[in-house]
């Protein structure tokens, strides 16, 4: 006990006090003593089994956060919209990866609303989303994109070099469901247009938009790189606020992780991204 105790720093009677307060806390007598010394009798050899187990899980929990909370080596959790996978997130993933090859990435594709519940319970650290979002969130514009109508081959207007809302009030109208950013910025610009906005179809991937207009279902508004892709055809919208703006955020309440704040440090410094 004595040597126990020299090297724990204590001192023996304090040791005996916690060895007791042990037996008390389980229940069971752990220590025999006798002239020698203290021994553990078979519950304590049980008992000291299961405390190295937890001390060895101990150290490879130190381990295993020093993996991860390097900041050249360790993992950011990445949330993006779905109209973002084909082309800043390469990008923006290709620059970064030139920087820190080692570093792991876990990329979760989902729309704005989600995007921003993740932020908030730690499932994501990082995202890139639009609009920018209310409240305590760090923001770095990433990209600006134009918008464009896009109607099927063969439209009344797939020939005019540019268009307003109010030439397809009242057509069939292709869009994003509510709750998406994206929505809620169509709805803007219609109501500022003084347009109707009937919607026809909602569905939640850009992509997916542009091929059922492209299918002759009706007329949408989409960032201009996803026109033509299926057959439509795009064409400038003349309209105040006619663009979509990407950024990176984070939350501002708590301190990013090493890993994804050098991860912010590099896409700031490679961007943005026109």
């Amino acid at each position: 006990m004595t040597e126990a105790a020299a090297v724990l720093h204590t001192s023996q009677p304090t040791l005996s006090r916690l060895l007791a307060r042990l037996e008390a806390e389980l229940g069971a007598r752990l220590f025999e003593r006798d002239a020698t010394g203290v021994h553990p009798n078979p519950l304590g050899e049980l008992t000291l089994e299961a405390a190295r187990e937890i001390v060895d899980r101990h150290d490879r929990l130190r381990r295993d956060l020093a993996s991860v909370l390097d900041p050249e080596a360790g993992t950011v959790r990445l949330a993006f919209l779905d109209s973002m996978s084909t082309s800043l997130v390469p990008r923006m993933l290709h620059d970064v990866r030139r920087q820190a090859p080692r570093l792991r990435v876990e990329l979760r594709q989902e729309p704005s609303h989600v995007i921003l519940e993740d932020l908030t319970t730690g499932a994501a650290e990082l995202a890139l989303t639009s609009p920018r979002p209310d409240g305590s969130y760090g923001w770095l514009e990433m990209q600006r994109q134009r918008l464009a109508l896009i109607v099927p081959a063969g439209h009344r207007l797939a020939g005019r070099t540019s268009a307003r809302l109010a030439d397809v009030a009242g057509e069939d109208f292709v869009t994003v469901p509510p709750g998406f950013g994206f929505r809620a910025q169509v709805e803007e610009l219609f109501a500022a247009a003084g347009a109707a906005l009937r919607v026809a179809f909602e569905i939640g991937d850009l992509g997916t938009v542009e091929g059922l207009v492209g299918a002759g279902l009706g007329v949408a508004l989409v960032p201009e790189q996803f026109a033509g892709a299926t057959g439509t055809v795009g064409i400038p919208l003349r309209a105040p606020g006619a663009e979509r703006i990407v950024g990176l955020t984070w939350r501002t309440d708590r301190r990013l992780a090493p890993p994804a704040e050098r991860f912010r440090q590099w896409v700031e410094a490679a961007g943005p991204y026109d």
